[in-house]
């Protein structure tokens, strides 16, 4: 049985709404997820990477890398571990990929479309440093089977050159039935939630809640600005010029104000509100302790702040050099951490 049917995700606003669909009791699922949201459980990250699965060279391409061309072990669907220089091309050929480039590329052509569906999804499954590397592959492994197994060809191969052990999934596009696999935001929510679940089984303390449930209001990175700021040895062109655009206009008299940020107030004030309603739900179950760590919870989340406003306080908190020059060129790396 798929465990995604049959237990939802926390809905965190549903709390908040008036009338008819409003809330007003907790499952055990339920209170078990606020506890490790309020308890600051790390959080488990699910990456999809948009670039580079569209042509068998590029295919070709990622494969070598998370293998280290040939020199790391790569473990497949059927459970076999390989390696070798000719990886990449067995796994190509084993999956048919070239003859689903082809009929791609004949689809292309009759329908006059530019836009090359995916040969593979490329995903990352991660969790902050300090967690045992064996225990996210195995997690990793776990869920690949339950939603993948007779359905997707996939293989995944478990990196840990960086603090954060980390797992990439190279994921055939078609299924063995002919049908593309599609996915979308909800889909990646649920993969979350389920990795999550399959790292706990593990005993591993992991979690899976939407950012501005959490009160965080980072903003997403495109794949190269994201790789870059998780590289301690490295430093983000990006971030770099935001650093330095922002010092500029502090110089010239403050920040303007920016149109997301009454989006960002509103929606912090519908978590707000629903954080508050979940407290009184709580309480009214007798779930006092709990209740009290959700108030708590509340008043430690950061200000609402766009991403400019967060690298002004981090300007603003440092000694300043060269009129603002000095600190735009230096302090990227610390915004990057």
């Amino acid at each position: 049985m798929n465990h995604m049917a049959t237990e939802p995700l926390f809905d965190l606003l549903s709390y908040a709404r008036n009338g008819p669909g409003r809330r007003a009791r907790l499952s055990p699922a339920e209170i078990q997820q606020i506890a490790r949201t309020v308890n600051r459980t790390p959080e488990v990250m699910v990456k999809l990477l948009s670039k580079g699965a569209t042509t068998l060279k590029a295919v070709r391409k990622h494969l070598d890398y998370i293998s280290r061309k040939g020199d790391l072990d790569i473990e497949t669907d059927d459970g076999r571990t390989v390696s070798g220089d000719d990886l990449a091309d067995e796994l190509i050929e084993d999956w048919d990929l070239d003859l689903d480039d082809h009929r791609r590329r004949s689809d292309l052509t009759a329908r006059g479309s530019k836009e090359p569906p995916r040969l593979v999804h490329k995903v990352i499954f991660s969790m902050p440093a300090g967690t045992p590397p064996a225990k996210v592959l195995g997690a990793v492994r776990n869920f690949c089977r339950e939603e993948f197994a007779l359905k997707h060809r996939y293989v995944m191969a478990l990196h840990t050159d960086e603090p954060h052990p980390h797992v990439h999934v190279v994921l055939k596009a078609i299924s063995e039935q002919g049908q593309r696999l599609n996915i979308r935001k909800a889909t990646l929510r649920e993969w979350r939630s389920e990795f999550a679940r399959h790292l706990r089984e593990f005993g591993v303390p992991a979690n899976a809640t939407d950012r501005f449930i959490r009160g965080e209001t980072n903003p997403q990175k495109l794949d190269g600005i994201f790789r870059a700021m998780r590289d301690p040895n490295r430093i983000s062109t990006h971030v770099r010029a935001r650093v330095k655009a922002v010092a500029g206009k502090l110089l010239r008299g403050g920040l303007p104000d920016e149109p997301g940020k009454g989006k960002l107030v509103k929606t912090r004030r519908e978590v707000e509100n629903a954080w508050l309603e979940v407290g009184r739900v709580l309480r009214r179950a007798g779930h006092h302790e709990s209740a009290d760590k959700v108030g708590k919870f509340i008043g430690l989340m950061a200000p609402p702040l766009t991403e400019n406003q967060q690298i002004a306080a981090e300007l603003q908190g440092c000694k300043r050099g060269k009129a603002g020059e000095e600190v735009a060129t230096n302090r990227p790396r610390t915004l990057m951490r």
